[in-house]
């Protein structure tokens, strides 16, 4: 059984191998260069607590994580975050995804935040298609604006307010 929990110092080598699988193997993030287990420990402390992260931990493993980021520097931007998540390959397909971001929802709303934003490539029609079914609407298509793998790629702005929960 998935259970999901927020994150602890002792999870940040699982974030790091998740995340960096996801940096060498998919478009689903646009960095190209896999981050180091020091370089997510800075990442960690920069974000907790006001930032949550929450981890799915399955058999005692981490399999998947999702955080809240700052959207903007610019001090009227303050209660709008950016999300952003990702599963452990073979534990796509499950449903850990969808309950990964409720959660960290629900966790960004009881810390205050009004808005969650997020970018989805524009070729992984199956997680637009899960976050518009907890309640994010895309309120745009930027084009060609990240460069992976020798093609350019487009990405989904799609937005959640704290009104629009659903589970």
């Amino acid at each position: 059984m998935t259970t999901i929990r927020p994150a602890t110092p002792n999870d940040i080598p699982a974030i790091t191998e998740i995340y960096n699988e996801a940096v060498v193997y998919t478009r689903n993030t646009f960095d190209t260069v896999p981050k180091t287990v020091a370089d997510r420990e800075e990442w960690y402390h920069q974000h907790m607590p006001a930032y949550p992260i929450l981890v799915a931990e399955d058999a005692g493993q981490v399999v998947g994580f999702a955080s809240v980021s700052k959207w903007s520097d610019r001090p009227a931007y303050g209660r709008t975050v950016i999300a952003s998540e990702y599963i452990r390959q073979d534990y796509r397909g499950q449903g850990i995804g969808k309950a990964l971001l409720v959660a960290l929802l629900e966790a960004a709303y009881a810390a205050g935040y009004h808005t969650v934003m997020g970018n989805v490539y524009a070729g992984n029609e199956v997680s637009r298609r899960m976050v518009e079914s907890i309640g994010f609407r895309t309120v745009g298509l930027l084009q060609e604006v990240g460069y992976k793998f020798d093609e350019w790629l487009d990405v989904y702005l799609v937005q959640h307010m704290r009104s629009e929960i659903r589970d």
